[in-house]
């Protein structure tokens, strides 16, 4: 039977999966600035330091802990590589928000404001032009390629699995690309192409990051540590909990540091939660500071991971 809190947290992931899954519904995304994959040029000079943010739902909130310590710390990466939730956090911070002003934002953030309502009160699935639009008012309308720091966010290809970085275009549209779950929302349809969440392939996009030429790669996991499963949640929940900690598992040795808040098993989106989860990320992020360091004095670590695993529309 499930429990009263585990009904509870059901109820309130309508509107975490609002924020952090919708999709384009049934319009097809075909502006000049659609979302779009450029190969870096041969010349271009390779990004020494890559943080990859992963996918996570509201447990994103996390990423603005490690953003502010990092920053604190001088720590400034030449390439954010993002997933999901972690592609809208990425898409603010390379536009050239500081991680306090992200904090802000998150913890003033009204839901519901994320929310196309008049669809779902039509009986279809909920819209995603809120998320796009509250992306893209955020980064002051800027393309990507306009971004003072490197940025990619990954989608899936819904027709065949293979994986995309959109690296140009549209930043709200790509975000909404890389958050569409599938069974919960519609693909995003982009140049008649339909994507779907990033984290039906890699919840962690390390191996993106190396193709993209990073030297060294921080990686930020903010998904559940499922040995603090409770039981009588549905099965479905660790189905999916197990498969994103494989595919984070099988990214992991091209990564020089992953920092793995745990936050907790249960998500939330009240105010107390977004600001524990900003704190404990701070501190499972200086505790961390040495290995950091460290692998920035050492370098590269790993060869860049070969570029033919990826694609993306031209």
């Amino acid at each position: 039977m499930v429990s009263s809190r585990t009904f509870r947290t059901t109820a309130v992931g309508l509107v975490v999966f609002c924020l952090f899954g919708c999709s384009l519904g049934d319009s097809d995304y075909r502006s000049a600035d659609a979302p779009r994959y450029v190969a870096p040029a041969a010349d271009a000079p390779k990004p020494r330091i890559a943080l990859v943010l992963g996918s996570g739902g509201p447990r994103g909130f996390a990423h603005i802990g490690v953003l502010k310590v990092l920053e604190a710390e001088g720590i400034k990466p030449d390439l954010v590589v993002g997933a999901s939730v972690g592609a809208m956090v990425g898409a603010m911070y390379a536009s050239g928000h500081s991680a306090a002003q992200i904090e802000q934002i998150a913890l003033n953030l009204n839901m519901l404001t994320l929310v196309d309502l008049a669809s779902l009160f039509r009986g279809k699935r909920v819209g995603g032009a809120s998320i796009a639009r509250f992306v893209n008012d955020h980064v002051e309308h800027k393309t990507i390629e306009q971004f003072p720091i490197r940025f990619a966010a990954i989608a899936v290809r819904a027709s065949d699995g293979v994986l995309t970085i959109f690296n140009r275009g549209n930043p709200g549209v790509a975000v909404r690309a890389s958050s569409a779950i599938p069974g919960s929302f519609d693909p995003v349809r982009i140049l008649g192409v339909d994507y779907i969440d990033g984290d039906e392939l890699t919840p962690l996009p390390i191996k993106v990051a190396r193709q993209l030429g990073a030297q060294i790669v921080i990686a930020v996991n903010v998904s559940e540590y499922m040995e603090d499963t409770p039981p009588g949640v549905p099965q479905e929940w660790v189905t999916k909990g197990w498969r994103r900690a494989h595919a984070v598992d099988a990214e992991a040795p091209f990564a020089d540091v992953i920092i793995h808040p745990n936050t907790g098993y249960y998500t939330g989106v009240r105010h107390d939660y977004r600001v524990r989860s900003i704190a404990i990320a701070e501190a499972a992020t200086r505790a961390m500071l040495p290995k950091i360091r460290a692998a920035i004095a050492r370098g590269r670590s790993s060869p860049p991971v070969a570029s033919s695993a990826v694609c993306g529309p031209a």
